[in-house]
């Protein structure tokens, strides 16, 4: 089976998806929570309702800031 990826840059680390995969499902399958992130996709900050509209490219920057409460 020849299955191609896509080499992409999540917080400056290299990481390899299908080519087929929206930004939400890479994020989904880091075990990302979701309400609790901000997404940056090649310097652009993605609304949530965005993520599974994203498709991703080779190269493309991904920045993930997590949202922390507490006192």
């Amino acid at each position: 089976m020849n299955t191609t990826y896509n080499t992409i840059f999540i917080n400056g680390q290299a990481f390899n998806c299908y080519i087929y995969m929206s930004l939400k499902e890479v994020l989904i399958y880091l075990e990302f929570e979701l309400n609790s992130i901000v997404v940056e996709h090649n310097n652009n900050i993605i609304h949530i309702t965005e993520l599974d509209k994203t498709f991703l490219k080779p190269k493309d920057k991904i920045e993930i800031i997590t949202i922390v409460g507490g006192g």
